[in-house]
């Protein structure tokens, strides 16, 4: 698979975090697959890790289906392992997950956390860590699948409470129940600036 040269999609995009697990509960399945409708369905592009199975595959497969544009970022060693959603808009190749997740953020202007593992988890946290540095400034948003990100956000709080973080970082992500709450979320996000390089610190 010879990859296309990575460009900036030409209209806004959103970067999707999200499993690829085929055995988790099927609501996460049908979540993301909602998700990708909805993105779709509003004009948003979708840039995500560009796999085939569990809920990255509902994903593009539920905005492919309305018509929507989808970009997978995948690593080249995924891609030999056949991991790869061959009915994308477009799959870009790269040497490695680190550069995976910059392009992810990169090419996109909102990052969105659906229910995963490990992965989905680490992607989200350096989301999360980036904005708090000012790096990073566009929403964050979590859909809360079973209430799956309950113990995260719990945790997160009790990080403010015990002052490892300011109570202005928990503005730095939002939480929706269902898909059809993003588009709503986005554009109603809460400004973040630079400034918060002020108190990033605590």
């Amino acid at each position: 698979m010879t990859p296309s040269p990575i460009t900036a999609p030409a209209e806004r995009s959103v970067c999707v975090y999200c499993a690829s697990s085929r055995i988790a509960h099927p609501d996460y399945r049908a979540a993301a697959r909602r998700l990708g409708e909805v993105l779709a369905d509003e004009g948003l592009g979708i840039v995500y890790g560009g796999g085939a199975a569990g809920s990255m595959g509902a994903l593009a497969d539920g905005a492919l289906a309305r018509g929507g544009r989808v970009l997978g970022i995948l690593p080249r060693f995924m891609a030999d392992l056949e991991w790869g959603h061959k009915g994308l808009t477009d799959l870009q190749l790269v040497e490695d997950l680190r550069t995976r997740k910059h392009m992810m953020l990169t090419l996109s202007q909102a990052a969105i956390a659906l229910p995963g593992g490990s992965g989905t988890l680490e992607e989200l946290l350096e989301a999360v860590t980036l904005k708090r540095l000012g790096l990073y400034l566009n929403p964050i948003l979590l859909v809360n699948t079973r209430g799956f990100f309950d113990p995260l956000l719990q945790l997160l709080g009790r990080a403010v409470e015990e002052r490892f973080m300011d109570q202005r970082h928990l503005l730095m992500w939002q939480v929706v129940a269902t898909p059809d709450e993003v588009p709503a979320a986005l554009a109603n996000a809460p400004a973040w600036t630079a400034a918060a390089r002020g108190f990033a610190s605590v």
